[in-house]
């Protein structure tokens, strides 16, 4: 099977709202994949629904060939876009509960990222700045053995240098034997990574294509069709 994600007229409703309005996508295995567009669009819903803690109304998706449950669970790393650490926690504290709770934390590569990003072990996270804290989120998700990591803003609010090494830990840490989604509204920042793209407007996806292919199609670049998109 070449895609690890799949779905097709995927609905979630909150009371009369729609969040997702028939969404349908196919993702590859071992890819780095974009999902673009605006607050609001559905972008959380769908990342949600994939790491199988929210429930989506109707239609179909499948994670690896299977519908999100404890057994897809083990194959996908979420980073929700808020902190989920404790406060009283420091940065091995937030280790060993990363340790506990998933059987395929890698420890070694754990170690690997936490010096690439500058971070030290007895640093309490509440003493983090946004920058900080969101390269130890990042840290602790892509830690794990994952098929499928699902990044929700992994950049939201974070400093331009912080970005870069950000960029550079996903790239650095990504295999061939797994898929990348990040989520985002800072497309000029982030777009170099991606290989593939979903522009999703209103629970929809309103275009998707491989970036290099896009840029040369219309002329310009991802952020620039994302502005033109949702202009």
């Amino acid at each position: 099977m070449d895609n690890i994600l799949t779905c097709s007229n995927l609905k979630k409703g909150y009371f009369n709202k729609n969040a997702l309005n028939g969404l349908a996508m196919e993702v590859k295995k071992g890819k780095i994949v974009g999902l673009l567009g605006p607050n609001g669009s559905g972008k959380t819903t769908f990342l949600k629904i994939a790491a199988g803690i929210l429930r989506y109304s109707s239609g179909e998706i499948l994670i690896d060939g299977e519908a999100p449950g404890v057994n897809t669970k083990a194959k996908v790393a979420y980073l929700p876009d808020k902190n989920f650490l404790y406060k009283w926690m420091k940065i091995k504290d937030a280790i060993e509960f990363y340790k506990d709770f998933y059987k395929d934390f890698d420890e070694k590569k754990c170690n690997e990222l936490l010096e690439f990003m500058n971070l030290d072990k007895e640093s309490k996270v509440t003493s983090l700045s946004k920058g900080m804290l969101e390269k130890l989120l990042l840290t602790l998700t892509l830690s794990r053995k994952a098929k499928l990591y699902l990044l929700d803003e992994p950049l939201g609010g974070v400093d331009p240098v912080s970005r870069d090494k950000i960029l550079d830990a996903i790239v650095n840490n990504y295999s061939e034997d797994s898929t990348i989604i990040v989520t985002t509204h800072l497309v000029n920042d982030i777009e170099r990574i991606f290989d593939e793209v979903f522009f999703i407007s209103e629970g929809e996806i309103a275009l998707s294509g491989i970036a290099e292919e896009l840029r040369m199609e219309k002329g310009m670049s991802i952020d620039e069709l994302y502005k033109e998109v949702f202009q």
